[in-house]
Parts: C-alpha cells; sequence; structure tokens
C-alpha cells in the first residue's frame, strides 16, 4: 500500500441547530492529537481534517467527539458518507495490521480534555460538606 493511501481527507460536519461554536471547539481539541496533519475550518459548521489512517481513523474521531457532546450532522447523506468511510479505513486497518483497540491515544487526549474543563458535574463544596450526613 503506498504512504497516499494512508493519508485522510475528510469533512467533519455538526449539527446546524446548535447554537454553540463546535467547529472551532473541535478544532482546538483535534489539533493535539496524535495522527491529525492538518485541521482547517471550511464553514461555519464543517471541518477539513487530514489525518494518518495508522493513528486514527473516522470513526474513532466522530465516536470521541460525540462522547464529549458535540453533535455531529445525522442527516442521511452524512450517515450513509460516514457508514462508508467506516467501513472503507476499518478494512485498510485490517489490512495494515492496525487492531481496534488501537485508539488509546486519542482516547486519553480527549479524556484529559475533558476532565480540564468546567462543567456542571463537578461539585463546588469542600469535602467536608459533602460528607456532613
Amino acid at each position: 500500500m503506498r504512504n497516499n493511501d494512508e493519508i485522510k481527507y475528510r469533512d467533519l460536519c455538526f449539527c446546524d441547530h446548535n447554537p454553540h461554536q463546535q467547529a472551532e471547539d473541535a478544532m482546538l481539541l483535534l489539533q493535539v492529537a496524535d495522527g491529525v496533519i492538518n485541521i482547517k475550518k471550511s464553514a461555519s459548521n464543517k471541518l477539513r481534517i487530514t489525518y494518518n489512517i495508522h493513528y486514527l481513523s473516522l470513526e474513532i474521531i466522530d465516536s470521541a467527539l460525540s462522547e464529549i457532546g458535540f453533535h455531529l450532522d445525522n442527516s442521511l447523506i452524512c450517515k450513509i458518507k460516514r457508514a462508508l468511510f467506516y467501513y472503507v479505513e476499518e478494512i485498510q486497518r485490517e489490512n495494515l495490521g492496525i487492531s481496534r483497540d488501537g485508539n488509546n491515544t486519542t482516547r486519553s487526549v480527549f479524556v484529559n480534555r475533558y476532565q480540564q474543563l468546567k462543567h456542571g458535574c463537578r461539585d463546588g463544596k469542600p469535602s467536608e460538606w459533602r460528607k456532613y450526613l
């Protein structure tokens, strides 16, 4: 397999209904992931990402973004494209001898980023108050 076949160019489309700037936030998050070669914003709700199939697949990226809380576009055409890309990349990774659980580095980037963000899951009370009753 040629080296050019291992570099993938994909579009990540986010839901239009969410008012937050998902594309910018996802771009900042994905820039530090292993295997990401280039990432840029191509529209208000779309990212153009270039990555190496040895480190990442579109399925890994999409599932990690969904776990964190990003809302991907679920229109019929996007679902069909994603399913096709998932299948093709999975077969290509298997042919290269890459295991499915080789995404620990990517997942750790997302988990570390999620833990650093302030969100409503953390209790601001001192530990003495939480153990009072």
